[in-house]
């Protein structure tokens, strides 16, 4: 399907009949019974290229998903009930996610959040049982569960996984605790890999898994998505890859994010690929990476998704004797990317990047790209779903864009989720007649490809004028020095904000802020778009999962701003800065003299972020 033509013929089969699965867990017991003993993981502990691998078959794979499942039953789990799963990247990862959607609800939670926000997930999701990692001297994740669980009151029991040469099994519970504790992997040899226990029969518009999405501190917001979803994607996959041979994907992304779990899990195990799990840490693993190219050279490797921050760790990792010529695809994602940084990796690597769109509200699938992928496009629409580009008035529409015009993304389809979990949550979220708001901007050319432009939320408004981020880092990133860059409002007096960007330069670049200034003013087409300050950063700050984040360049620019003023003022004062959920970021000022807290407030007051001053 690499036109839209193709996918328009291939929606006039009813979407039941092109894709009978309704569920992950029969999906994947398909793809056990079709595959057998060819291996679905492979896995190393540490990284080293003579490493022994621990492998798994896919029927393997199928029975250790259902002896999870029936142990989850037998301990009280049913359809509507939620079980946390804290883990890295691990074969009993993959076995604990989907056995847990095949006895009732999975909730992936990040294993590097700290102990309370842990704890605020897992009972927003209810869970009454989480699967963590063993204590570990190499992680304090079992410390964290542990201490997450006793804030909660829904959880009754821990099943621990003492990962092999990471754990040490013999660990037990906090003295005085009411928790059950299970290891995991004796508890589930213990089960029946034959069926489930429950007799489930599955529905699709059932809830498979909760993931956690953002929201504000005391209240997570989770996405449900349904195993309609789940079977969905992997279906979609069979028929995207039906031309292509099996071959090995390299898993380093953390299996608690969508795109680790959806297109490299199920989606994967649905057309039999071969899953390399590098390591526990996965991209972030201080062994595995400086290893990378042998390990693609010893397992043939021929797919890797990443974000960008991994590809520009990979250009400067020397390949050396390693033979990479069995990879030939890279999927970029989660952050843009630098058109000259792409060609060239795609010119020294001889690899094709491709970019996609989705998100976890999208079980990972907006747009898929073709063959022949326009440059700067993130593809075309999947099958059975739309994608629309409108202007909007809050929840409604005031105008559907032409072809060119950029506005808001709307999308609908199998793919786009049952709603957030907290129906607040869901105010906005969605536009006449089941339309999800992407909280996009972006729009689609005469071939139907999209191209995405900015976030809605991320507008720079200067004197009430919007000026979309993409006008200014588009330029800026097509400058050959220039690897990556981010656009935000600089805080003004008088206009309110004014453009500015933050930009990581490559390796050894002499370029200047007024040199790119006036390189960046030859390509943006609005003048009022022009940044009048760029600043360079060695890197950009991340989410968990490699996103870049702007709050904390909106915090760093709003701290220099209120400092600046203060220097020019002889006022000396601590300043630290915060995203509140009300009042959005707040710059907060205790000045050294009290007698000067009155200064200090008229010299911020014209500004739009809210301060507190002491």
């Amino acid at each position: 399907m690499e036109t839209i033509e193709n996918v328009r013929e291939f929606e006039k089969t009813p979407l039941y009949e092109q894709f009978p699965f309704t569920n992950s867990y029969e999906l994947l017991m398909n793809a056990a019974q079709q595959f057998g003993d060819g291996h679905a993981l492979e896995f190393l502990l540490q990284g080293l290229p003579e490493e022994k691998e621990q492998s798994t078959t896919y029927r393997e794979l199928g029975e250790q998903v259902t002896r999870t499942a029936n142990l989850l039953y037998s301990l009280g789990i049913n359809t509507a009930d939620s079980v946390s799963i804290i883990l890295p990247v691990l074969p009993q990862t993959h076995f604990a996610i989907w056995g847990a959607q095949a006895a009732g609800i999975s909730n992936p939670i990040n294993p590097m959040l700290e102990a309370e926000h842990m704890a605020e997930i897992i009972s927003a999701a209810n869970s009454k049982v989480i699967i963590c990692l063993g204590k570990s001297p190499a992680t304090d994740i079992w410390e964290k569960a542990i201490a997450a669980a006793a804030l909660t009151d829904s959880v009754t029991t821990i099943i621990a996984v003492n990962a092999a040469g990471m754990c040490d099994p013999s660990a037990t519970l906090p003295e005085g605790s009411t928790l059950t504790l299970h290891d995991f992997d004796n508890a589930i040899a213990a089960m029946s890999a034959e069926k489930l226990d429950s007799g489930r029969d599955f529905e699709a518009s059932e809830i498979a898994a909760y993931f956690h999405t953002g929201g504000t501190t005391g209240r997570p917001k989770l996405a449900q998505l349904t195993h309609g979803n789940m079977a969905f994607v992997g279906q979609l996959m069979q028929v995207y890859t039906a031309h292509m041979e099996h071959h090995t994907v390299l898993c380093g992304l953390p299996l608690f994010h969508i795109y680790g779990c959806i297109i490299q899990g199920i989606a994967s195990f649905a057309v039999g690929y071969r899953i390399f799990l590098m390591t526990p840490s996965g991209f972030r693993s201080p062994t595995a990476m400086p290893n990378i190219w042998k390990l693609i050279d010893r397992f043939k490797v021929k797919q890797i998704s990443a974000v960008p921050t991994v590809l520009m760790a990979l250009s400067e990792i020397p390949v050396g004797d390693a033979d990479i010529s069995s990879l030939t695809n890279l999927n970029s994602g989660a952050a843009p990317l630098s058109r000259p940084f792409e060609l060239s990796f795609e010119e020294r690597f001889n690899v094709e990047i491709g970019n996609g769109y989705g998100m976890t509200e999208t079980t990972s699938v907006i747009s898929r790209a073709p063959i022949d992928q326009p440059p700067g496009s993130v593809g075309m629409r999947t099958p059975y779903g739309g994608i629309r580009i409108v202007q909007l008035d809050g929840a409604t529409v005031t105008k559907n864009c032409e072809i060119g015009d950029s506005g808001a993304i709307l999308v609908k389809g199998p793919q786009v989720f049952a709603g957030y979990k907290v129906e607040a949550d869901n105010r906005n979220a969605w536009v006449e007649d089941g339309w999800f708001n992407t909280g996009d901007l972006g729009y689609l050319d005469e071939n139907d490809c999209l191209f995405l432009s900015g976030r809605a939320k991320d507008l720079i408004i200067r004197s009430g004028h919007n000026i979309d981020p993409e006008l200014i880092e588009e330029p800026i990133n097509s400058h050959p020095d220039v690897v990556t860059s981010v656009a935000i409002g600089l805080p003004d007096a008088y206009t309110g904000e004014l453009p500015m960007a933050y930009v990581v330069l490559t390796q050894g670049s002499s370029l200047t802020e007024q040199e790119l200034i006036d390189y960046a003013a030859g390509l943006i087409s609005e003048r009022a778009a022009i940044p009048k300050r760029i600043d360079f950063l060695q890197e950009m700050p991340l989410t968990a999962v490699g996103k870049i984040f702007r709050p904390a360049l909106r915090q760093k620019i709003g701290e220099e701003v209120v400092a600046g003023l203060l220097a020019g003022a002889n006022i000396a004062a601590e300043i630290s800065s915060e995203n509140e959920k009300k009042r959005g970021l707040v710059i907060k000022v205790v000045a050294h003299d009290k007698s000067q807290i009155e200064a200090i407030n008229d010299l911020v007051k014209s500004y739009i972020f809210s301060t507190d001053v002491s």
